[in-house]
């Protein structure tokens, strides 16, 4: 399993979201390319980015992502305001390992799934879940669309994967987050990035279990040190499994 060390940006400093929140933030007093830069340091292979900003439209920290990017060291998935071709091509352009879709994917999903096939392994699709309801434009409004349905129309899409995020999870009910989390990852045939479920390394061990589960992202863990990112990484390492004795 893949653990994303994620990083949120709003007005160019880290922060993190309760319950797609964006008024009330919690602001973490680091510097975001160093952040990025020791998350790579300590063996991570992805990184994923967020610019909250960009999703609500209120701007974008486009030159701090650009330096993150290029001096990371480590590959970077980014989030964010991604509601047409254009800016998606961009951002491929500029050195993005992937890019996570959501509103435009409900919005244009032929646009979507051209791109998925131009850029193979590079689209991610995000889906929001409130309420059992598929949301769009920054978490603001319901789609029409169920979930389970909106991932089965992409079934043959050639995606990197899905990232499910349960926002309306309350912060201590893991089993309900896992609940709507494994439902989806049931409806689809590419791999389940979790997003909002890990808060201690126990979490991610019960993680490997759940089945099409292949990732997650931890921000606000990694942030305050409840979590160590090598010690998650490890963890998140596949076990071997028991070899028969012959005797």
């Amino acid at each position: 399993m893949i653990v994303y060390p994620t990083i949120e940006l709003q007005g160019g400093k880290c922060v993190s979201l309760t319950r797609g929140r964006f008024e009330e933030p919690s602001i973490w007093h680091v510097d975001p390319v160093e952040t990025a830069q020791s998350y790579a340091s300590a063996g991570a292979t992805f990184i994923h980015v967020t610019d909250l900003d960009a999703v609500v439209g209120a701007g974008n920290n486009d030159e701090l992502i650009e330096k993150i990017v290029q001096s990371a060291g480590s590959s970077i998935q980014l989030g964010g305001g991604f509601r047409t071709r254009q800016r998606i091509e961009e951002w491929i352009d500029k050195g993005a390992g992937r890019v996570v879709i959501g509103t435009l994917a409900v919005q244009d999903p032929s646009t979507v799934q051209d791109l998925a096939t131009r850029y193979p392994d590079q689209i991610v699709l995000a889906v929001d879940v409130y309420q059992g309801k598929l949301m769009t434009e920054g978490w603001r409004n319901a789609g029409a669309m169920e979930p389970a349905d909106f991932v089965r129309a992409y079934d043959n899409a050639p995606l990197a994967g899905v990232i499910v995020t349960d926002i309306d999870a309350d912060i201590g009910d893991q089993e309900g987050q896992l609940g709507v989390i494994s439902g989806v990852a049931e409806a689809t045939r590419h791999p389940v990035i979790a997003r909002g479920t890990v808060r201690t390394l126990d979490d991610i061990s019960r993680l490997k279990y759940v089945a099409n589960i292949s990732g997650t992202l931890v921000g606000r863990a990694l942030h305050s040190k409840d979590v160590d990112l090598a010690e998650a990484l490890d963890v998140a390492q596949p076990v071997p499994e028991p070899k028969a004795s012959f005797q």
